[in-house]
């Protein structure tokens, strides 16, 4: 009978998941995991810190749908990782990370690296265990991936020992796992769509908010019903980051920079999968006299923080379909008013935003900043933000026309995601032009991920908003302690030069009329490329803190 090693087997029910590439940073504990890989055809990309490989694996979950996958040691592996991994919580991405762990004859006994990793992840994962059996590992990969698909979806963790994923098991023996997971997603009953019909059609002032749950719909034909629901609707539709591209740019009902005025305002909120946490005041910027419908995959998330006057447990991309057949049953008769009024505002807002961004001045002015990157970026690029204010700012500009055209840390807010989601993105879709909008702080985290991109011979245009501060954290230190100002500037560093060193192409701008020519510059240069700009220090107090 033939055998394989227990790694080998691991690999080939991963690929049984359609994961075609996993992202790894090498060590002794894994070693026959990369293997297994490796002889099943599974690409191995290798990062310089563990926390890049998850968030890699958190970007390639998004723009796949798929099982993203990330491999590493032992011990200081699997916590470098965990920050990656809790962001992926926070979106609700399917990551599976995948740990070492020490030679189980030498548990409890001071192992290399021994720890109980699993304790680290029950906080944050949907599911984490050990796996002590060889020819189980499929089963182990099979229940991760049930959890990381169940609801929404979120991060799950094994740790396989040295010696099990290196045992050579009889194939025969094996536990190959299918049909495990549930074929389709879950619907509203018809008469709740019925309901849901009549409160959109009585409506006067009704607004559409897609968010993180939107994403991850698994309904097929979302896109075509989204857009049919709401151009029947005729309302002002909001999309959160993870949401962004369930309509293209410039879709005449969809609006972003007048959300907390149309929900201040508004008599009915149709909310899909959206989180009702500190960005929207944890529901209060919605008003107290709307009726909230709120559809969410998750049972948990309906009625947090703000009580749902309709709430239903399903997909909330199917229900959106569902609406769309239904459509007939609303028009834009009683909203068109209203939203002509809320297009208003946003005119005003763009209009403001666009005389800023007119600015000469130098150093550049974040809103000239902002439109200079978007208009160069186009609707055609996946743009990865890895930032504060100027990566806000830059969002209202960007021209994203699809799901996953951008990529942001979602609600965790995690710093260091561009470089490592920029991989991903690169990896997935090599054809597809990729960028990276950093902050300054930011690009201190994983910075050094440019080496990856580097020896991967991945280009991609990064892009960073320099103030030379920590410019979201400083209005607010400056406000509560102004006599003792400290960790708060970083100076206008020459992090295009780092670029440079390691292989790529790197230039700084501080004249606004530059800016262009050197991102094309940095584009054409085939090979990642930095453009480092100098923008004015503008202070103002995040929403992040209450304020």
């Amino acid at each position: 009978m033939a055998k394989i090693q227990a790694g080998r087997a691991l690999a080939r029910s991963l690929k049984s998941e359609g994961v075609d590439t996993v992202f790894m940073l090498t060590g002794g504990h894994i070693l026959a995991i990369i293997d297994g890989c490796v002889q099943e055809g599974i690409r191995v990309v290798d990062v310089r810190h563990e926390q890049a490989a998850a968030h890699a694996a958190d970007a390639y979950a998004r723009l796949t749908g798929r099982l993203g996958v990330a491999v590493v040691t032992a011990g200081p592996g699997v916590t470098d990782a965990l920050t990656g991994v809790a962001n992926a919580a926070f979106a609700n991405s399917p990551v599976l990370l995948i740990g070492g762990r020490h030679l189980t004859n030498e548990d409890l006994r001071g192992g290399l690296q021994e720890m109980d990793h699993p304790r680290l992840f029950h906080s944050i994962a949907r599911w984490a265990a050990t796996a002590s059996d060889p020819g189980r590992l499929p089963e182990y990969v099979a229940t991760a991936a049930r959890h990381a698909f169940a609801g929404r979806g979120g991060p799950t963790f094994i740790d396989i020992p040295w010696d099990v994923q290196s045992e050579m098991v009889e194939e025969t023996a094996i536990v190959w796992p299918e049909d495990y997971r549930a074929g389709h997603p879950s619907a509203a009953t018809p008469e709740s769509v019925d309901e849901i019909a009549a409160l959109l059609a009585g409506a006067e002032r009704p607004v559409v908010f897609g968010g993180t749950g939107l994403r991850w719909t698994r309904q097929p034909g979302f896109l075509d019903g989204f857009a049919a629901m709401v151009d029947a609707l005729g309302a002002p539709v909001y999309l959160n980051s993870l949401a962004r591209g369930s309509l293209p740019y410039g879709h005449p009902f969809l609006a972003n920079r007048t959300r907390g005025s149309a929900l201040s305002r508004a008599d009915v909120v149709l909310s899909l999968g959206v989180d009702w946490d500190f960005r929207t005041g944890f529901g209060r910027k919605v008003s107290p006299d709307a009726k909230l419908i709120h559809i969410d995959a998750e049972a948990a998330k309906v009625g947090w923080n703000r009580a749902a006057d309709l709430g239903i447990v399903a997909d909330p991309g199917t229900v959106v379909v569902q609406l769309a057949g239904a459509a007939g049953g609303f028009g834009q008769t009683a909203a068109r008013s209203w939203t002509e009024n809320v297009f208003g505002e946003e005119a005003l807002k763009a209009n403001a935003a666009a005389e800023a961004a007119a600015a000469d001045t130098i150093p550049v002015h974040p809103e000239r900043f902002a439109r200079e990157v978007a208009d160069f970026f186009g609707d055609d690029t996946i743009v990865c933000a890895d930032g504060g204010d100027i990566v806000s700012t830059t969002a209202k500009w960007l021209q994203t026309s699809r799901p996953g055209g951008l990529l942001d840390p979602g609600p965790f807010g995690c710093l260091g995601v561009g470089a490592p989601f920029a991989l991903a993105a690169k990896t997935v879709e090599p054809d597809t032009r990729v960028g990276i909008v950093y902050g300054d702080g930011s690009f201190g985290f994983n910075g050094m991920e440019y080496d990856t991109l580097i020896r991967h011979g991945l280009p991609v245009v990064g892009v960073v908003g320099n103030d030379g501060a920590w410019n979201n954290i400083k209005m607010v230190h400056r406000m509560l302690y102004p006599d003792r100002m400290v960790a708060a500037d970083l100076g206008v560093r020459p992090y295009e030069r780092m670029v440079e060193g390691l292989g790529g192409y790197g230039e700084f701008v501080d004249d606004p009329a530059h800016l262009r020519p050197a991102l094309e510059r940095a584009a054409a240069s085939g090979v990642p490329a930095l453009v480092n700009v100098h923008i004015a220090e503008q202070l103002r107090i995040s929403s992040a803190y209450g304020m």
